[in-house]
């Protein structure tokens, strides 16, 4: 008997995953080719320019995409998206000192080796999901379906709660600090909803 309905659904989700990553992967390589293409000799400048300008921007949409999708199993750097926007052209970025550009390009290195990581995990648990073993789906709001999401509460469960939270807070405020309470018990006494 083969994989059941539920177990394919999984595999294919992981599939997803892995694939929207990968993308992402190879589009955060281009950003880096064409970042150090740009001071060799007799390259086109306004060809590189326009070409960087179209991987960023291709860059901040799956990067979105991807977090909404991937949930907790997002590790990619934080940073990341700030490498992306604080590059604004190429020669903004070479007209820098040469330390400013290593930087960069450590930065650059840095979030590389985490989408490597968060590749890296996926990979295993789709390894483990084609292998037949339950795996589960990190979510937080977003991707694999419903079928394939824990429990978990909805976004007005949770402001529900903080609303609730938030009036509890103030209540024992209330009746915490002396001022304050003196103030309520009084008006309360003059509704005649406390008796004094």
């Amino acid at each position: 008997m083969g994989p059941s309905r539920k177990q394919l659904a999984l595999i294919d989700a992981f599939n997803r995953r892995v694939g929207m990553t990968r993308e992402f992967m190879n589009d955060w390589l281009l950003f880096n080719q064409i970042l150090s293409a740009y001071p060799s000799p007799g390259v086109n400048k306004a060809q590189l320019e326009n070409q960087f300008l179209k991987i960023k921007s291709k860059l901040a949409r799956e990067h979105r995409v991807l977090k909404d999708a991937l949930g907790g199993d997002y590790g990619i750097d934080q940073n990341t998206m700030n490498i992306v926007s604080g590059a604004t052209n190429l020669e903004s970025i070479y007209s820098q000192s040469e330390v400013a550009v290593r930087k960069l390009q450590s930065e650059w290195h840095r979030a590389f080796i985490s989408i490597n990581e968060t590749l890296g995990g996926l990979e295993d648990k789709k390894a483990r999901a084609d292998a037949g073993e339950k795996v589960f789906i990190m979510t937080t709001g977003g991707g694999g379906g419903p079928a394939l999401k824990g429990g978990g509460m909805s976004d007005k469960v949770k402001k529900n709660l903080i609303v609730v939270g938030v009036l509890i807070a103030i209540l024992v405020g209330m009746f915490m600090i002396p001022q304050v309470r003196s103030i309520y018990v009084k008006a309360l006494q003059d509704f005649g909803i406390l008796s004094r």
